[in-house]
């Protein structure tokens, strides 16, 4: 199934189907390189790379445009009167919105906590082989996947939801969605059969938590998981993540054709961003 950018803060998305004149997603690798004496090449590579985005439009609608003027000044949105946060961007050439570490079943924290959590029962999470991470603990349990900025994955109600668990949670295992809206309060769950579901979001739901029922004991992995929007989540998909991202460039040009609008925007992952 094709899909189009959807840019916005949580519970505000908007979809932007016309085709962007140049796109550019480039990793930043952050890669230091040092060089010895004698020749030999040293490199330094962090846990984490920040993710950049840089797109332009050529005749944008004015709705679209406005949208992005919006953002780009961190304006309140007049309907709802929400201020401007951080922008949430839905790249419609990612096929897994899970981080890169937390696809692959990695962590950064010594309890794991920074990428799941117990949604009931009493799971614990631990280092397994080659720095991957495993679930085990009581059973039944209930996992959930942690997205680091907000409750949820954004969602815009009528999208469509894939999940994926990880490989080798077993045929026992039920894979969820849980639906929750722009304040983060529960709203329904979609529930699949065996470790895939496919939903989609009803009305006023702004976010989205992946999880899944573990219902065998011993130490089950977690790398492979995938969370997809529009097509069909893939086991061990690479994570492109869907970071809070902030706006750091925007031109705004009349366009010959009057009211369209040349637009270009360049956003940049963050922790924060503050009005």
């Amino acid at each position: 199934m094709a899909r189009n950018l959807w840019i916005g803060t949580p519970g505000l998305l908007r979809e932007i189907p016309q085709a962007a004149k140049s796109w550019d997603r480039s990793a930043e690798l952050n890669v230091s390189e040092f060089r010895a004496l004698e020749g030999q090449v040293t490199t330094f590579a962090p846990f984490h790379t920040t993710r950049r985005l840089k797109f332009s439009f050529e005749g944008l609608e004015p709705a679209d445009a406005q949208h992005l003027a919006r953002l780009a000044r961190r304006a309140p949105d007049g309907r709802t009167g929400r201020a401007a946060g951080p922008v949430a961007v839905l790249d419609p050439v990612a096929v897994n919105l899970l981080g890169p570490a937390q696809a692959a079943g990695q962590s950064g924290r010594e309890d794991g906590l920074d990428h799941w959590f117990a949604v009931s029962g009493k799971p614990t999470f631990k280092r397994f082989v080659r720095e991957g991470w495993a679930v085990g603990g009581t059973v039944p349990s209930v996992v959930g996947w942690v997205h680091g900025t907000w409750p949820g994955w954004p969602v815009a109600p009528g999208m469509h939801v894939s999940w994926l668990l990880p490989p080798g949670w077993g045929t026992d295992a039920v894979a969820r969605l849980a639906w929750k809206d722009a304040d983060g309060k529960a709203l329904q769950e979609t529930s699949g059969t065996n470790v895939s579901v496919t939903g989609t979001a009803p009305a006023d739901a702004a976010f989205v938590t992946p999880q899944g029922s573990l219902n065998s004991a011993g130490i089950i992995p977690l790398g492979g998981a995938c969370l997809s929007v529009g097509e069909a989540a893939q086991a061990f998909a690479v994570g492109d993540g869907c970071p809070a991202m902030s706006v750091t460039g925007y031109s705004d040009v009349p366009a010959a054709r009057l009211p369209y609008r040349n637009i270009g925007i360049d956003l940049v992952e963050v922790t924060r961003a503050t009005l």
